[in-house]
Formats: structure tokens, sequence, C-alpha cells
């Protein structure tokens, strides 16, 4: 029996780990498997250009496997047995569960209402293209005049409103932020981050958590109404829930707690990248949800993988944060350097240049995704290990 190899997850972690399994592993012994509910691969960075009404081409997961070895299984996970080495899948078929051998937990993240009343209920986001394609209708209906609120001062509330402001100079667009939007910029970048809001005209509300979102407005912390036809939520992240209720070690927020080498420290068999996953950086701090986090967490976990399964020394990824890069519509950026301790730096790129290179940076994401193999090896390495007889669970 082949080694049964289930990545959970086609976003930017899944894909790529998918991808790198297949090109380094033989197929006579080992069966890849990626689990998605999307038929497409999701370019999740770009989903508040898809929702102001931007067209963007999606690469269909089955052409993007095709060849590589890699089996789709186009589902979603309902659940996971880490005793028994089962994830729990439905699909229009019905209920299914698959088998593994090592698995990869890659589902990443969705927007966190923390409570707040309304928010669920009346607020839009931009954390997948549903939910994207949702606002995009909501968005289509506004005429001159119409009022958006962007609940949420991190890289994701800054792109949204700015993408917003530029591509819809109609409207009128406003960010409420719990501080100060870009606080953690150096000062330089923080000016270039202000002047972007006054050229675009976006009214900033500084210190103004927002306690209750209504139909048409929002309510802060201290009563005051912000009007708002559309409330775009962008106040957090949640990780998928499936790893907590699996019986894996995770954090109180739900990530999955890991070693150095992206391994469950609760089971040894179960891997995770991603945002689900809470892995400290080379500076002893949890690296932050991102996608180059999920990059450095996917090659991390990928080359603890193979090298388990082959024989060789787990080498050692890089899990280094070095800045932000935040657009400011298609035609202004912002990258922030930051140092060992993940304190910016005084230096930073701004304008055109920032927005070719993040421009650049999309482009390498999405390139990467689909080509998953980079072009198959001509030998690729074997198990060091008999192959698994059925029902009996890998060795680490």
């Amino acid at each position: 029996m082949k080694h049964r190899i289930v990545v959970l997850g086609a976003g930017y972690a899944g894909a790529f780990a998918a991808g790198n399994l297949a090109r380094r592993l033989s197929p006579a012994d080992t069966e890849i498997t990626v689990v998605n509910a999307e038929p497409d691969f999701v370019e999740r960075m770009r989903l508040h250009q898809l929702a102001i009404g931007q067209d963007l081409t999606f690469r269909r997961l089955s052409d993007v496997f095709a060849g590589t070895g890699v089996r789709l299984r186009l589902a979603r996970v309902t659940g996971v047995d880490p005793e028994r080495g089962t994830v729990a899948v439905t699909d229009e078929d019905g209920d299914d569960e698959l088998a593994y051998d090592t698995l990869l937990h890659a589902l990443g993240s969705s927007v966190a209402h923390h409570g707040v009343p309304g928010a669920a209920e009346y607020a839009f986001d931009v954390t997948g293209r549903s939910a994207a394609l949702r606002l995009r209708e909501r968005l289509a209906g506004l005429g001159e005049g119409g009022t958006v609120l962007v609940v949420g001062e991190g890289l994701t509330g800054i792109e949204t409103a700015t993408e917003f402001a530029e591509s819809r100079p109609d409207l009128s667009v406003a960010l409420a932020a719990r501080g100060e939007p870009g606080a953690w910029l150096s000062p330089k970048a923080r000016r270039h981050l202000r002047r972007a809001f006054d050229r675009l005209g976006i009214t900033v509300h500084e210190h103004t958590g927002v306690e209750a979102v209504e139909p048409a407005r929002a309510i802060a912390a201290d009563g005051t109404s912000l009007p708002a036809d559309v409330t775009v939520w962008a106040a957090g992240f949640a990780v998928h829930p499936i790893a907590a209720a699996s019986g894996l070690e995770v954090t109180g927020s739900g990530r999955i707690v890991v070693d150095r080498t992206m391994r469950s420290v609760s089971h040894p068999d179960v891997y995770a990248a991603g945002d689900c996953v809470y892995a400290l950086g080379d500076n002893g701090r949890p690296l932050p949800m991102s996608c180059a986090s999920a990059g450095f967490t996917t090659m991390q976990a990928t080359a603890a993988i193979i090298a388990r399964l082959t024989g060789g020394e787990v080498p050692t990824v890089g899990l280094k944060y070095y800045g932000n890069h935040i657009s400011l519509g298609r035609r202004d950026a912002i990258f922030q350097m930051v140092d060992g301790d993940a304190r910016s730096t005084s230096w930073y790129l701004g304008g055109r240049t920032a927005a070719r290179l993040k421009a650049g940076v999309l482009r390498g994401a999405g390139w990467s995704v689909a080509h998953p193999t980079y072009g198959m090896p001509r030998r690729r390495r074997r198990l060091t290990t008999a192959p698994e007889r059925a029902g009996v669970r890998a060795a680490a």
C-alpha cells in the first residue's frame, strides 16, 4: 500500500505544498490527495479587487494539478480523526471518509466577527470568493454618494478602503480604526499612508472601535453613529474550527501548535502550514497570518515531511518576517521593512515603484500555484520504509 498524504486546503499554502510533495516524492510509493471545497484556486490577496468590480481570472485546480499525479478531491472537510487517521468530507454525493498516513492541515482562516452584534448579519467581508462576490453585487447597486465603511486598521482594511476609493470615486469611503491605521509603520511610511487617504478622499475615524453593526450604520463604542450603506468587516481573522474539534493541540484561538518543523506537538503524523499554524519565527515571536508566513511554513512542513519519509536530515527553513507590503489602490503602495524583532525600520519604499513590486509579488504567487511542480524532475525520492499496510499508521 502506498503512503497516503492528504493535504487539506488548496490555497497558497496547500496548493504549493501538494505540488512540492509531488515534485520530490516518487509516485511509486506515495499517493497525494488535495481536498478543497472550491474548484478554483482563489487569490485571496486580490479579493478586495474582485469585490469592487475588477475582473480576475481564476485557475481551475483540475488544470493546476493535471499531469502532476496529485489527486484533487472537491469536497468540504467536516472533521478530522487523528487517532484513526481519517478525514471526514462531504460533497454533492454525500458524506465520505479519507484515510491518511501523513496529513498536512492548510485550511487557512475566515472572517472573525468577535461577537459584535449585527456584524455577522449585516457586514460584508473579503475573506472568500463567495463573500467577495456578494459584496461586489451590493456595491454595484450603490449609486453616487453611497457610503461604505471599512472596519479594521490592519492590512486588509487599508487595502480594501484604498482600492474601493480609487475604483469608485463616486462613493464616500470611510475607515474605522480602533487605534491609528498603520501604527506599526515607520513615521515616514505613516505620513505616506495619511497622504494616500487624503488623496483618495477617505475619511478616517481613529480610535473608534465599532460595537454594533446595523443595516445602514455602525455604532462606535462612544455611541457615535457612523453612516454606512455598506459595512465591510476587516477587523480580524479566525482559523477553521476543525483543528480544535479534532483533538489536536491548539492555542486559545484554535491555531495548531507545532514544533520547529511544523509538526503537530500532539500528533506526529499531522503537519500544519499557513494561517492555521501557531509557529514561532526566528525571533521567538509567533508568525503573523500572512501570505509570506504561509510560504515559510509550507516550505518547512514539506521539507520535513520529505526528509522523514526518505530518511534524510530535516532541514531548517528560515522563519523570518521581512516586512509589510500594502497596496494603496493600483498605483500606490508601501513596502515597510522590519528588523529582527519585527519592529519597523526607518527605511520604506512607497509610490509607483512599491506598487509595481507588489504587483510582481501577486503575479509570482499566482504563477507558483499555476505551476505547482515547476516541471517534474527526472528522479524523485523513494521512501526508505516499506509501503504501509492498510490500517497501519505511517512511521514517524
